[in-house]
């Protein structure tokens, strides 16, 4: 029978002539003496539980610490990888607006040149066209008014294998570029 403090106060052991009944004290000694065993046992067994819970404590500890130290290097590396892809979204974006502004220079210089290319084939259009109006004004004073067929004029040598420019095909040609 395991024995509470309150209750080992609280015993009485029979009284003989001479004392205490010594059967009686020897049982309650053996008793006393389980239950503490048994109490310092539980004890025991509680130290080591505590013992292996502070230990488990201490391990979750370091797990915490670990956690948040992965956690805190995670976030420091994030931070420069975002900081990393914005340089490079900025150094590609200028690259872009160079290239961009690049080659908007380069297609107003071709439309200028193309321009200028456009209003000197015109001249040259317009000086033939005005050349080609000479000729057949001046070949028109030349023909005789009775209406007697006009002789045409020798040609060169040079001048006979290339073909005579037609006064209506430049005059649409100067009408188109205009």
């Amino acid at each position: 029978m395991a024995y509470t403090p309150v209750e080992l106060r609280h015993v009485h052991v029979k009284r003989s002539l001479f004392g205490y009944q010594r059967e009686a004290v020897e049982d309650l000694l053996a008793d006393v003496a389980d239950s503490f065993e048994t109490v310092w046992r539980e004890r025991s067994e509680l130290a080591d539980r505590v013992e292996a819970m502070q230990q488990e404590v201490e391990e979750l500890r370091k797990r915490e610490q670990a956690l948040t130290q992965t956690f805190v290097a995670a976030e420091n590396a994030a931070t420069g990888v975002k900081e990393q892809a914005r340089r490079e979204a900025d150094v590609i974006l200028a690259e872009a607006q160079a290239e961009a502004r690049s080659l908007a220079r380069a297609a107003r210089e071709e439309r200028e040149r193309l321009q200028a290319e456009a209003r000197r084939i015109e001249a040259l259009l317009r000086a033939a066209l005005g050349m080609v109006e000479e000729t057949a004004a001046a070949a028109e004073l030349a023909a005789p008014q009775a209406g007697a067929p006009a002789e045409p004029e020798p040609v060169a040598a040079e001048e006979a294998h290339e073909p005579e420019p037609q006064a209506p095909q430049l005059r649409k040609v100067a009408d188109w570029v205009s």
